[in-house]
Formats: C-alpha cells, sequence, structure tokens
C-alpha cells in the first residue's frame, strides 16, 4: 500500500507542476458545460417561413398574421405566386412554405372542406418535421377559433386529449442535455488524461526508472489510475455544481447512488485509457486512439440520438458502450429519482467492465526489472 502511496504523491506533484493543468481541470469544464448546454438544443426556432395567398381576403390575413406572430417562425414574404417562393427554397432562404388557395374564406366559412398546402424543406428532415408540425398547431388553432367566433357550423366533436409532460413539464431542453454533456466531460477529461500518461513516462525516460523498482504491476497500474479517479470526481462534482446552481436541473434521486456509479464508471474509463497507454509508444498516438474510440462513445450514446431511433445492428454495437449507461443512469437518477434497482443492470454492467479492462491493463503493462 505505502509503494502504492508514493506513485499517488508523484502523479499529483507532477499533474500540478504543469501550469496548464488547473485551467484544464477547472475552467474548460465549466465553460464546456455552459457553451454545450445552450448551443445543444434541440428545440426548432426562426423557421423561415413563405405564404402563397390566392385568396388574399381578411381570413387569410388573419391567419398570416397568426403565423406571423408566433415565436417559431420568421415570415419572409407574400405573394400569390408560388414559384417565388419555390425560388428561395433552392437557394436556402425558406425553409417551409403555405399555400392558402383561393375560395379559402368563403368554403371555410360555408363549413365546406378547406385544404391548406404546406411543403417544407426536407433536407434536414428533423426540422421539417417539426416545423410542419408547428405549422399544422397554428392552423388547428387558428380554425377552432374562427369556428367558436363566428359560429360556424362544424363537424360533430371528436377525440379529447389530456396532455401530461412527466419529469419535465415546461420541456426544458436542459434537462435533458446538462446530465448528458456532464457525462461526455467527465468521460473525456479521464479518457485523455489517462491515455497519455504511461505513454508521457516512456516519453521523457522515466518509464526505466520506474520499471527497475520493486513496485508491481498492479501497484503501478493502481498508483497512475487513482490520482485520475480522485480529479474525475473532483470535475463531476463541479459540474453537477453547474447544473444544480445555474441550470436548476432537478435532482431527484440519491447523491450516494450517483457518486457510486459514477466511481465505477471512471474506474472502467480510466482503465480503457490505462490500456491505451500501454499499447502506444507516443502522446500522439495515445491521443489519436483515444478520440477515436471517444467520438464512437458519444455519438452512439444516445447522449444526441435516442438508441431506440438507431438501426438493429447499431443497437446491438451501443450494448459494448460505457456512455449508454451511464448517460441512462444520470438521467434517470436526476430527472426520475430512479432507485438503484431501476440502475443494478448497469451497475453491473459497469463493474464487470470496469474489472475486466483494469485486468488487461495490468497484463499488458510490461514491466522489465533489472
Amino acid at each position: 500500500m505505502r509503494r502504492i502511496l508514493y506513485i499517488i504523491e508523484k502523479e499529483f506533484k507532477q499533474i500540478l507542476r504543469d501550469k496548464m493543468m488547473k485551467p484544464i481541470l477547472i475552467v474548460m469544464p465549466v465553460m464546456q458545460l455552459a457553451v454545450l448546454s445552450y448551443t445543444a438544443d434541440f428545440t426548432v426556432k426562426n423557421i423561415r417561413i413563405f405564404i402563397q395567398d390566392e385568396d388574399k381576403s381578411a381570413l387569410s390575413q388573419q391567419l398570416i398574421g397568426k403565423i406571423d406572430a408566433s415565436r417559431n417562425f420568421e415570415l419572409k414574404g407574400v405573394s400569390g405566386s408560388y414559384t417565388s417562393g419555390f425560388d428561395e427554397v433552392q437557394k436556402n432562404k425558406i425553409d417551409v412554405i403555405l399555400s392558402i388557395p383561393q375560395h379559402f374564406n368563403r368554403q371555410f366559412t360555408q363549413g365546406k372542406k378547406t385544404s391548406l398546402f404546406i411543403a417544407a424543406d426536407a433536407i434536414n428532415s428533423t426540422k421539417a418535421g417539426v416545423s410542419l408540425n408547428y405549422l399544422q398547431n397554428i392552423i388547428r388553432d387558428f380554425s377552432l377559433e374562427q369556428i367558436q367566433k363566428n359560429g360556424i357550423a362544424q363537424p360533430r366533436e371528436g377525440i379529447s386529449v389530456i396532455r401530461r409532460d412527466w419529469y419535465n413539464p415546461l420541456l426544458d431542453y436542459k434537462y435533458f442535455m446538462v446530465p448528458g454533456i456532464m457525462v461526455l466531460l467527465v468521460t473525456q477529461i479521464a479518457l485523455f488524461l489517462s491515455g497519455m500518461n504511461i505513454v508521457r513516462e516512456k516519453e521523457m525516460g522515466t518509464i526505466e526508472q520506474l520499471n527497475v523498482t520493486p513496485i508491481k504491476k498492479y501497484q503501478f497500474i493502481a498508483g497512475k489510475l487513482l490520482p485520475f479517479l480522485i480529479i474525475g470526481l473532483f470535475e463531476f462534482t463541479i459540474g453537477l455544481a453547474v447544473a444544480l446552481l445555474w441550470f436548476k436541473v432537478p435532482f431527484l434521486g440519491s447523491i450516494a447512488i450517483m457518486y457510486l456509479f459514477t466511481f465505477v464508471y471512471l474506474i472502467l474509463i480510466l482503465g480503457i485509457g490505462m490500456f491505451i497507454s500501454t499499447i502506444t509508444e507516443t502522446q500522439q498516438q495515445a491521443l489519436f486512439i483515444s478520440w477515436f474510440f471517444s467520438v464512437i462513445f458519444i455519438l452512439m450514446s444516445g447522449l444526441f440520438t435516442p438508441v431506440e431511433s438507431m438501426p438493429h445492428w447499431a443497437q446491438t454495437i451501443t450494448l459494448f458502450n460505457p456512455l449508454r449507461y451511464y448517460v441512462e443512469v444520470i438521467r434517470l437518477v436526476m430527472l426520475k429519482g430512479s432507485g438503484f434497482a431501476a440502475i443494478q443492470i448497469n451497475f453491473l454492467v459497469i463493474t464487470g467492465s470496469a474489472l475486466l479492462v483494469n485486468a488487461l491493463a495490468v497484463l499488458n503493462y510490461r514491466k522489465t526489472a533489472v
């Protein structure tokens, strides 16, 4: 145990002597969490709309005014020509075209079937789908307002829908994104720092001095891993404080469960970094491999794209992605208040993976004693 403590002391001295390390460990996580949480917004705003009004009636003008008053749409033009709007779509200056046909006012007031044509630029399918949904809601609300206002004959009453949004009643995207971004930052710092740890000793030429000492391989790996485990927990604490105090994200679950899972998760990620460090010869190689895996982990974690929306083969691959389990757990514990029973499968998978990966790191480390 004393030998491990000596290595831990050496690692902390080496970290604290690096002038760039303090800003990286304190300032960078706060800035990244703040910037990413504000910019990774899935709500669609400022949708550029063009309206073709062939009716030019008071009713069509009221509909145009209602759309223009919406905070989601930015009215770019009104014309009787559909072609002029389509030309703007080709120039990427318009997202949606709404076409109001002739006799729109007469057909609506007489209770006849009335149709509006909507076309959207669907290169970005997500934006197009959300835009059409917004516009359809506005048109539906406008129709109901006019029916109630003018007493227009209407069809028999349809199905009444009562809506409730659990765990995020205000539909604030930050509740969804901030916990996931916390996972991303903790993972990247732990993976990159541990991935370049042993290989830095190789480049500095100090690895030979450590190899000739009586320190065993598992003691060496443990001594290298523990300082970054402490740093990782410190980074998580900073991120959690920013989430709770700055973004006002609720924390409904157990703080002990969250730290326990983070502790085990960091052991796994640090083990992956240590394993990368044992198979590379330069920091550049270690950084490249760490970045390669981190990109795959992030894209297939469910952070930005739901795992359920991925192809079946991709969903199978995500079972080997540690970020998937951590993203799921942090959202369950923070936002739903889930207990250990709800996350025990994730905990067992991460714990087993941590033991396996760190064992591989110890076995793969080549120590030549003199």
